[in-house]
């Protein structure tokens, strides 16, 4: 931004970027020059949702481990960890502001991505084998049907996200497949809001209150820490929010 006389009002710091967070000035939370990739998971209010993640997926795994361990048990851990994971992807890629740390970043953000959803498929496969094996029924509960919603969501987004930037050609260009950019990160937003939901309606189940007892209220506190970190380093320019500062990339 500028003042009447031409005179940025604000500055960035140097090497870090000129574009703004929700929350800060421009260059905050943003990877510094020289600075190594893994340094993006602890930027700024990184740290808050590492705290959140950490505790969810905590809570999850004591109450697993503290209860008889059968089939079912691995559904709960495997969907934690895949949480876990997706949220590391997030938080790798959203300070990278230059072309060669946007290309790290986004390579860091599809292995997370790989790892985060093989998690998250293999607790499906547990669930579904575990249901068959004792007859249950399948995606009645609020739990099972915004699971289910999420999955979709996020097979999707994965999809459209490794295409738009590994194979562009099949948009017609690579500025038309840029153009979407903006729309996967915004709905990667909305795949993390899903999970966490997903995590907490879990809480509500016959079988959480009969056997598991993961508290509700842990679980909300948990995920608010975990979009309290995320949601302040999302760059307005990425979504479209603000002017684009020049000499900007386009991931």
């Amino acid at each position: 931004m500028a003042s009447a006389t031409g005179i940025p009002d604000v500055v960035a710091q140097e090497g870090l970027g000129e574009d703004e967070p929700l929350l800060g000035h421009a260059g905050d939370a943003s990877q510094q020059e020289g600075r190594p990739l893994y340094f993006n998971l602890i930027i700024g209010t990184a740290v808050i949702a590492q705290a959140g993640i950490i505790l969810l997926t905590a809570s999850v795994w004591a109450s697993i481990l503290l209860s008889p361990l059968m089939l079912f048990s691995a559904h709960p851990l495997l969907n934690s960890a895949g949480i876990l994971v997706l949220t590391q992807s997030i938080l790798v890629l959203q300070p990278t502001h230059t072309a060669g740390q946007k290309r790290q970043g986004t390579i860091a953000h599809a292995w997370l991505n790989n790892f985060g959803l093989d998690f998250l498929v293999a607790g499906l496969i547990v669930i579904e084998v575990n249901k068959f094996n004792h007859n249950g029924t399948h995606f009645e509960s609020p739990h099972a049907i915004l699971g289910l919603t999420t999955y979709i969501l996020l097979g999707i987004q994965t999809l459209v996200g490794f295409t738009q930037y590994f194979t562009p050609q099949l948009y017609g260009s690579v500025e038309r497949a840029k153009s979407i950019y903006k729309w996967h990160r915004i709905s990667g937003y909305v795949v993390l809001t899903f999970l966490l939901a997903t995590v907490a309606a879990a809480t509500q189940t016959d079988f959480n209150k009969q056997t598991l007892d993961i508290k509700l209220w842990a679980v909300l506190i948990s995920a608010a820490l975990v979009l309290i970190g995320v949601f302040p380093r999302i760059k307005k320019q990425k979504l479209g929010l603000g002017p684009r500062a020049s000499g900007a990339f386009g991931q």
